[in-house]
């Protein structure tokens, strides 16, 4: 079945994800030519938890395209405050709107969303599962710094077991050649089995490893993530965890002189301020190739008809309820229980986690 819904990066062929950081590239180097293209379209943002640069990046991507915007950026300004679905919201808001971008701390609510939407969905975030445009920023920014996407040592240090922004990285780089990650946190704060799956599956290279100081040097991008807050059960938990990785100037003595340095922001202590006026320090950049990379995407949903998709997954109803306990699944009560099958494992449709 076709779709037009980017709920994951994986949604797209390699090729259309190629198209997609070259016009990025093209919007770049000329953003005149692209001021009126979305002219009458309208977008709806509808983001269910905070963000800065996400949702203003969508908004003024939309914007500088010649389109306008609606939504919310607090779900207690709409509907949603008087106990309205995420069935109901979706279904009235793509009859008025042409594209929506949706952010929502419960995993899974992107493709959730996309069962109801008679419009393109862009998932900006579901909890701690994806964050498929931060990924498009990411290979934006990687393109135009390193030159390539392929044979790259890429370090990830922080959060990797709620990060979003880590998973979909991992997942999308898995694909080019003769990549391979150094995975740096707590053993608390490891990367998922489902996506070191990926890696093995992939045959990434991979190593985990606890220390940032003793393992930059030979990498040729690091990329940093903070210690969510929201992320954590309790505060205790939380503070446990917290400015254990600071990346600071002492650090990057040791790391090589090309390696460039990301993270998605909002960042909290895990970079030290004197890292700012490095020019390996990439990520008030990595910023503004977000909003190219979703003018790019925008542009080919809304005006390329042969930008669609096939279902990868073939989904199965089951009786089964999804033992992720952020699953959106345990929120919306309606939704059908949904599976595919991966490598002998029933796996959540919504939040790809197993089943059984």
């Amino acid at each position: 079945m076709k779709h037009r819904h980017v709920v994951d990066l994986e949604d797209l062929t390699f090729a259309q994800l190629q198209q997609t950081v070259e016009l990025a590239g093209k919007i770049k180097a000329n953003p005149e030519r692209y001021r009126h293209v979305c002219d009458g379209k309208i977008m709806a943002t509808l983001f269910y938890e905070p963000s800065t640069r996400t949702q203003m990046s969508f908004q003024t991507a939309m914007m500088r395209l010649g389109g306008k915007i609606i939504g919310f950026d607090n779900p207690q300004n709409s509907s949603v405050a008087k106990g309205e679905s995420l069935k109901d919201t979706i279904t009235v808001m793509s009859g008025y709107a042409d594209i929506i971008a949706m952010r929502n701390p419960i995993e899974g609510s992107a493709k959730a969303a996309s069962l109801y939407s008679d419009v393109p969905v862009i998932n900006a975030g579901d909890g701690g599962h994806l964050h498929p445009t931060q990924t498009l920023t990411d290979l934006v920014t990687l393109s135009n710094e390193k030159g390539r996407l392929n044979h790259l040592k890429i370090g990830l240090c922080g959060d990797l077991k709620n990060g979003r922004t880590v998973h979909s990285l991992i997942k999308t780089m898995c694909h080019f050649e003769g990549n391979s990650f150094v995975l740096i946190s707590t053993k608390e704060l490891r990367v998922p089995d489902y996506i070191k799956e990926i890696m093995n599956n992939s045959g990434c290279p991979f190593e985990e490893v606890e220390n940032l100081q003793d393992n930059i040097s030979d990498l040729d991008v690091l990329y940093m993530t903070r210690i969510q807050r929201e992320r954590f059960a309790s505060p205790e938990e939380y503070e446990s965890q917290k400015s254990i990785y600071v990346l600071d100037a002492e650090k990057m003595k040791k790391a090589k002189e090309d390696l460039i340095v990301l993270h998605p922001l909002p960042r909290v202590d895990e970079i030290a301020v004197e890292v700012d006026d490095d020019p390996r320090a990439c990520y008030f950049k990595q910023a503004v190739y977000g909003m190219y990379g979703r003018m790019a995407l925008i542009l080919l949903l809304l005006e390329d008809k042969d930008y669609f998709f096939h279902n990868q997954n073939e989904k199965t109803v089951t009786d089964k309820l999804c033992n992720n306990p952020r699953c959106i699944v345990r929120q919306e009560h309606y939704l059908p229980k949904y599976y595919y099958n991966k490598n002998g494992h029933q796996v959540c449709t919504y939040c790809d986690h197993i089943i059984e």
